[in-house]
Protein backbone atom coordinates (compact mmCIF):
# COMPACT_ATOMS: atom_id res chain seq x y z
CA UNK A 1 0.00 0.00 0.00
CA UNK A 2 1.16 3.34 -0.97
CA UNK A 3 0.14 6.26 1.59
CA UNK A 4 0.13 10.23 1.47
CA UNK A 5 -0.47 11.86 4.69
CA UNK A 6 -2.45 14.34 3.27
CA UNK A 7 -5.75 16.37 4.46
CA UNK A 8 -7.32 14.22 3.64
CA UNK A 9 -5.00 11.34 3.10
CA UNK A 10 -4.61 9.06 0.18
CA UNK A 11 -3.56 6.18 -0.40
CA UNK A 12 -3.03 3.14 -3.08
CA UNK A 13 -3.18 -0.79 -2.41
CA UNK A 14 -0.82 -2.72 -5.09
CA UNK A 15 -1.07 -6.58 -5.16
CA UNK A 16 2.09 -8.27 -5.74
CA UNK A 17 2.05 -11.98 -7.09
CA UNK A 18 5.43 -13.98 -7.26
CA UNK A 19 5.74 -16.91 -9.47
CA UNK A 20 7.64 -19.97 -9.11
CA UNK A 21 8.46 -22.65 -11.90
CA UNK A 22 7.34 -26.22 -11.04
CA UNK A 23 9.39 -28.13 -8.79
CA UNK A 24 9.15 -31.94 -8.26
CA UNK A 25 9.37 -33.30 -4.72
CA UNK A 26 11.53 -36.67 -5.30
CA UNK A 27 10.65 -37.91 -1.38
CA UNK A 28 6.82 -38.01 -2.62
CA UNK A 29 7.54 -38.92 -5.96
CA UNK A 30 7.60 -42.99 -6.88
CA UNK A 31 11.13 -44.31 -8.07
CA UNK A 32 11.69 -47.22 -10.39
CA UNK A 33 9.34 -49.70 -9.26
CA UNK A 34 9.06 -53.50 -10.31
CA UNK A 35 5.63 -55.85 -10.03
CA UNK A 36 4.69 -58.67 -10.99
CA UNK A 37 2.10 -59.16 -13.78
CA UNK A 38 -1.25 -59.32 -12.70
CA UNK A 39 -0.71 -57.08 -9.71
CA UNK A 40 -2.37 -53.79 -9.50
CA UNK A 41 -0.04 -50.49 -9.20
CA UNK A 42 0.00 -46.90 -8.57
CA UNK A 43 2.44 -44.14 -10.02
CA UNK A 44 2.59 -40.77 -8.00
CA UNK A 45 4.10 -37.54 -8.53
CA UNK A 46 4.46 -34.76 -6.48
CA UNK A 47 5.74 -31.09 -7.59
CA UNK A 48 5.67 -27.61 -6.06
CA UNK A 49 5.34 -24.23 -7.74
CA UNK A 50 3.53 -21.18 -7.97
CA UNK A 51 0.50 -21.22 -8.90
CA UNK A 52 0.10 -24.57 -8.46
CA UNK A 53 1.56 -27.16 -11.24
CA UNK A 54 -0.78 -30.11 -13.19
CA UNK A 55 0.79 -33.09 -13.78
CA UNK A 56 0.80 -35.55 -16.63
CA UNK A 57 2.15 -38.56 -17.23
CA UNK A 58 3.21 -40.10 -20.40
CA UNK A 59 4.86 -42.86 -22.38
CA UNK A 60 8.45 -42.02 -22.78
CA UNK A 61 8.33 -43.61 -26.14
CA UNK A 62 5.26 -41.99 -26.94
CA UNK A 63 3.28 -45.20 -27.07
CA UNK A 64 -0.48 -45.09 -26.02
CA UNK A 65 -1.01 -45.36 -22.27
CA UNK A 66 -3.31 -48.87 -21.80
CA UNK A 67 -6.15 -48.31 -19.11
CA UNK A 68 -7.30 -51.10 -16.97
CA UNK A 69 -10.89 -50.89 -18.76
CA UNK A 70 -9.04 -51.31 -22.69
CA UNK A 71 -9.27 -47.60 -23.35
CA UNK A 72 -6.07 -46.56 -24.77
CA UNK A 73 -5.19 -43.38 -24.34
CA UNK A 74 -2.50 -40.73 -24.97
CA UNK A 75 -1.72 -39.14 -21.37
CA UNK A 76 -2.84 -39.21 -18.18
CA UNK A 77 -3.52 -36.34 -15.79
CA UNK A 78 -3.33 -36.04 -12.00
CA UNK A 79 -0.80 -36.96 -9.68
CA UNK A 80 -1.35 -40.59 -9.12
CA UNK A 81 -1.70 -42.83 -12.23
CA UNK A 82 -3.25 -46.14 -11.13
CA UNK A 83 -2.49 -49.47 -13.51
CA UNK A 84 -5.56 -52.37 -12.45
CA UNK A 85 -4.18 -55.45 -13.23
CA UNK A 86 -0.58 -54.50 -14.81
CA UNK A 87 0.88 -56.61 -17.97
CA UNK A 88 4.06 -56.72 -19.97
CA UNK A 89 2.60 -54.52 -22.11
CA UNK A 90 2.36 -52.03 -19.52
CA UNK A 91 6.24 -52.29 -18.91
CA UNK A 92 8.26 -49.43 -20.08
CA UNK A 93 9.29 -45.60 -18.92
CA UNK A 94 6.72 -43.18 -17.83
CA UNK A 95 7.04 -39.17 -17.76
CA UNK A 96 5.61 -37.28 -15.09
CA UNK A 97 5.55 -33.71 -16.54
CA UNK A 98 4.86 -30.89 -14.16
CA UNK A 99 4.02 -27.47 -15.43
CA UNK A 100 1.93 -24.20 -14.33
CA UNK A 101 2.31 -21.95 -17.02
CA UNK A 102 5.91 -20.82 -15.55
CA UNK A 103 8.91 -22.15 -17.61
CA UNK A 104 10.65 -24.12 -17.31
CA UNK A 105 8.32 -27.51 -17.06
CA UNK A 106 10.22 -30.14 -15.49
CA UNK A 107 9.27 -33.77 -15.95
CA UNK A 108 10.96 -37.27 -14.26
CA UNK A 109 11.59 -41.16 -15.76
CA UNK A 110 9.82 -43.65 -14.13
CA UNK A 111 10.58 -46.72 -15.51
CA UNK A 112 8.08 -49.57 -14.86
CA UNK A 113 9.28 -53.43 -14.79
CA UNK A 114 6.85 -56.30 -15.26
CA UNK A 115 8.40 -59.35 -14.27
CA UNK A 116 6.69 -62.93 -16.15
CA UNK A 117 7.37 -66.82 -16.20
CA UNK A 118 8.14 -67.53 -20.03
CA UNK A 119 5.94 -68.37 -22.68
CA UNK A 120 6.29 -69.78 -25.55
CA UNK A 121 4.46 -69.83 -29.29
CA UNK A 122 5.35 -72.66 -31.80
CA UNK A 123 3.73 -71.60 -35.31
CA UNK A 124 4.56 -75.35 -36.52
CA UNK A 125 4.24 -78.30 -34.31
CA UNK A 126 4.81 -80.78 -37.32
CA UNK A 127 7.30 -79.90 -40.09
CA UNK A 128 8.36 -82.84 -42.63
CA UNK A 129 11.79 -82.62 -44.45
CA UNK A 130 13.81 -84.14 -47.14
CA UNK A 131 17.04 -85.83 -46.98
CA UNK A 132 19.52 -83.00 -47.91
CA UNK A 133 17.15 -80.21 -47.30
CA UNK A 134 17.80 -77.47 -45.23
CA UNK A 135 15.35 -76.77 -42.77
CA UNK A 136 15.00 -73.99 -40.24
CA UNK A 137 12.94 -74.23 -37.22
CA UNK A 138 11.63 -71.24 -35.01
CA UNK A 139 9.53 -70.57 -32.01
CA UNK A 140 8.60 -67.33 -30.24
CA UNK A 141 9.03 -66.52 -26.53
CA UNK A 142 8.29 -63.76 -23.93
CA UNK A 143 9.82 -63.41 -20.72
CA UNK A 144 10.86 -60.92 -18.26
CA UNK A 145 13.88 -61.14 -16.22
CA UNK A 146 15.50 -62.18 -19.49
CA UNK A 147 15.52 -66.07 -20.42
CA UNK A 148 18.19 -68.30 -20.77
CA UNK A 149 16.90 -70.09 -24.50
CA UNK A 150 18.09 -72.99 -25.86
CA UNK A 151 17.49 -76.01 -28.14
CA UNK A 152 17.41 -79.64 -27.11
CA UNK A 153 16.60 -83.37 -28.79
CA UNK A 154 15.60 -86.55 -27.66
CA UNK A 155 16.51 -87.39 -24.28
CA UNK A 156 16.79 -83.74 -24.01
CA UNK A 157 19.93 -83.37 -25.37
CA UNK A 158 20.92 -79.50 -25.84
CA UNK A 159 21.62 -79.30 -30.09
CA UNK A 160 25.33 -77.68 -29.80
CA UNK A 161 26.00 -75.09 -32.15
CA UNK A 162 28.49 -75.16 -34.73
CA UNK A 163 28.65 -78.17 -37.66
CA UNK A 164 25.45 -78.62 -39.05
CA UNK A 165 23.02 -76.68 -36.38
CA UNK A 166 22.62 -73.00 -36.53
CA UNK A 167 21.02 -71.88 -33.63
CA UNK A 168 20.48 -67.99 -33.59
CA UNK A 169 18.30 -65.49 -31.19
CA UNK A 170 16.48 -62.45 -31.84
CA UNK A 171 15.48 -60.44 -29.32
CA UNK A 172 13.44 -57.54 -28.57
CA UNK A 173 12.77 -56.04 -24.85
CA UNK A 174 11.13 -59.22 -23.18
CA UNK A 175 10.58 -60.62 -27.02
CA UNK A 176 12.49 -63.65 -28.13
CA UNK A 177 12.89 -65.28 -31.46
CA UNK A 178 14.39 -68.55 -31.64
CA UNK A 179 15.74 -70.59 -35.16
CA UNK A 180 17.39 -73.46 -35.47
CA UNK A 181 18.57 -73.96 -38.67
CA UNK A 182 19.97 -77.73 -39.82
CA UNK A 183 21.71 -77.30 -42.84
CA UNK A 184 21.45 -80.56 -44.95
CA UNK A 185 19.04 -82.71 -43.05
CA UNK A 186 19.92 -86.13 -41.82
CA UNK A 187 18.01 -89.32 -41.42
CA UNK A 188 19.66 -89.19 -37.89
CA UNK A 189 17.92 -85.67 -37.69
CA UNK A 190 14.04 -87.06 -37.60
CA UNK A 191 12.41 -86.83 -34.40
CA UNK A 192 11.57 -84.15 -31.89
CA UNK A 193 12.88 -80.83 -30.84
CA UNK A 194 12.33 -78.69 -28.05
CA UNK A 195 12.54 -74.86 -27.83
CA UNK A 196 13.23 -74.59 -23.81
CA UNK A 197 12.85 -71.01 -22.26
CA UNK A 198 13.59 -70.63 -18.68
CA UNK A 199 14.12 -67.80 -16.07
CA UNK A 200 13.88 -66.96 -12.51
CA UNK A 201 10.66 -67.25 -12.55
CA UNK A 202 9.53 -70.69 -14.42
CA UNK A 203 10.67 -72.49 -17.61
CA UNK A 204 9.05 -74.03 -20.51
CA UNK A 205 9.29 -75.64 -23.57
CA UNK A 206 7.92 -75.79 -26.93
CA UNK A 207 7.78 -79.14 -29.38
CA UNK A 208 8.34 -79.76 -32.97
CA UNK A 209 8.44 -82.83 -34.25
CA UNK A 210 10.75 -83.57 -37.83
CA UNK A 211 9.36 -85.90 -39.78
CA UNK A 212 10.72 -87.91 -43.30
CA UNK A 213 8.96 -86.72 -46.43
CA UNK A 214 9.67 -88.88 -49.66
CA UNK A 215 10.42 -87.24 -52.96
CA UNK A 216 6.99 -86.47 -54.99
CA UNK A 217 8.74 -86.48 -57.86
CA UNK A 218 10.68 -90.20 -57.66
CA UNK A 219 6.96 -92.18 -57.94
CA UNK A 220 5.68 -89.08 -60.69
CA UNK A 221 8.98 -90.08 -62.95
CA UNK A 222 8.40 -93.91 -62.74
CA UNK A 223 4.71 -93.39 -64.07
CA UNK A 224 5.99 -91.02 -66.47
CA UNK A 225 8.94 -93.23 -67.94
CA UNK A 226 5.93 -95.96 -68.44
CA UNK A 227 3.68 -93.92 -70.08
CA UNK A 228 6.30 -92.61 -72.35
CA UNK A 229 7.28 -95.98 -73.23
CA UNK A 230 3.68 -97.44 -74.29
CA UNK A 231 2.73 -94.06 -76.03
CA UNK A 232 5.93 -93.77 -77.97
CA UNK A 233 4.86 -97.31 -78.96
CA UNK A 234 1.49 -96.44 -79.93
CA UNK A 235 2.14 -93.95 -81.48
CA UNK A 236 5.47 -95.14 -83.66
CA UNK A 237 3.20 -97.83 -84.75
CA UNK A 238 0.82 -95.42 -86.23
CA UNK A 239 3.39 -93.80 -88.24
CA UNK A 240 4.63 -97.01 -89.57
CA UNK A 241 0.71 -98.49 -90.32
CA UNK A 242 0.62 -95.90 -93.01
CA UNK A 243 3.43 -97.04 -94.83
CA UNK A 244 1.22 -100.27 -95.82
CA UNK A 245 2.03 -102.91 -93.35
CA UNK A 246 0.02 -104.58 -90.41
CA UNK A 247 2.84 -106.96 -89.23
CA UNK A 248 4.16 -103.78 -87.52
CA UNK A 249 1.53 -102.88 -86.15
CA UNK A 250 0.77 -106.95 -84.38
CA UNK A 251 4.36 -106.56 -83.73
CA UNK A 252 3.76 -103.60 -81.18
CA UNK A 253 0.39 -105.27 -79.49
CA UNK A 254 2.99 -108.31 -78.84
CA UNK A 255 4.83 -105.84 -76.79
CA UNK A 256 1.61 -103.95 -75.56
CA UNK A 257 0.79 -107.87 -73.94
CA UNK A 258 4.36 -108.73 -72.78
CA UNK A 259 4.15 -105.41 -70.85
CA UNK A 260 0.87 -105.98 -69.34
CA UNK A 261 1.82 -109.37 -68.11
CA UNK A 262 5.17 -108.20 -66.90
CA UNK A 263 3.24 -105.51 -65.04
CA UNK A 264 0.49 -108.04 -64.02
CA UNK A 265 3.37 -110.66 -62.39
CA UNK A 266 4.72 -107.67 -60.65
CA UNK A 267 1.44 -106.81 -58.67
CA UNK A 268 1.50 -110.56 -58.15
CA UNK A 269 4.86 -110.87 -56.73
CA UNK A 270 4.14 -107.59 -54.09
CA UNK A 271 5.12 -104.97 -56.47
CA UNK A 272 3.85 -100.98 -56.69
CA UNK A 273 0.13 -101.36 -57.37
CA UNK A 274 -0.47 -98.11 -57.97
CA UNK A 275 1.71 -98.22 -60.75
CA UNK A 276 0.45 -101.15 -62.02
CA UNK A 277 -2.96 -99.94 -61.70
CA UNK A 278 -1.73 -96.55 -63.84
CA UNK A 279 0.12 -98.16 -66.01
CA UNK A 280 -2.57 -101.10 -66.80
CA UNK A 281 -5.26 -98.12 -67.89
CA UNK A 282 -2.87 -96.47 -70.08
CA UNK A 283 -2.34 -100.05 -71.75
CA UNK A 284 -6.30 -100.79 -72.01
CA UNK A 285 -6.86 -97.29 -73.76
CA UNK A 286 -3.96 -98.28 -76.05
CA UNK A 287 -4.90 -101.66 -76.69
CA UNK A 288 -8.89 -100.05 -78.11
CA UNK A 289 -6.73 -97.48 -80.08
CA UNK A 290 -4.91 -100.78 -81.94
CA UNK A 291 -7.92 -102.60 -82.29
CA UNK A 292 -9.83 -99.78 -83.85
CA UNK A 293 -6.94 -99.25 -86.23
CA UNK A 294 -6.51 -102.69 -87.13
CA UNK A 295 -10.11 -102.69 -88.01
CA UNK A 296 -9.86 -99.90 -90.32
CA UNK A 297 -7.19 -101.86 -91.78
CA UNK A 298 -8.86 -104.56 -92.89
CA UNK A 299 -11.90 -102.69 -94.34
CA UNK A 300 -9.53 -100.58 -96.40
CA UNK A 301 -8.32 -103.98 -97.83
CA UNK A 302 -11.49 -106.13 -98.32
CA UNK A 303 -13.35 -103.01 -99.18
CA UNK A 304 -10.88 -101.33 -102.02
CA UNK A 305 -14.33 -100.38 -103.89
CA UNK A 306 -15.17 -97.69 -101.31
CA UNK A 307 -12.07 -95.53 -102.02
CA UNK A 308 -13.17 -95.61 -105.77
CA UNK A 309 -16.76 -95.37 -105.68
CA UNK A 310 -17.52 -91.35 -106.91
CA UNK A 311 -20.98 -90.17 -107.43
CA UNK A 312 -22.95 -90.85 -110.43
Amino acid sequence: MCQINTDPMKSQIGYLEVVVPPDILDYDTSTDMVVMEGRNVTLRCAATGSPAPNITWRREDGQQIQLGNGEEVASVDGPSFNITKVNRLHMGSYLCIASNGVPPSVSKRIMLTVHFPPMIWVQNQLVGAQEGQKLTLECYSEAFPKSINYWTRDQDKIVPQGGKYDPVLKDNAYKIHMKLTINSVSPADYGSYKCVSRNSLGDTDGSIKVYPISSSNSSSTKYKERYRSISLAVFAGKARHNSGSNNILEGNQDRLKEQDLKLRGHKENGGDVTDYDESSATSNGSSLLLVILVALCLCHHHHPQIRTLHPA
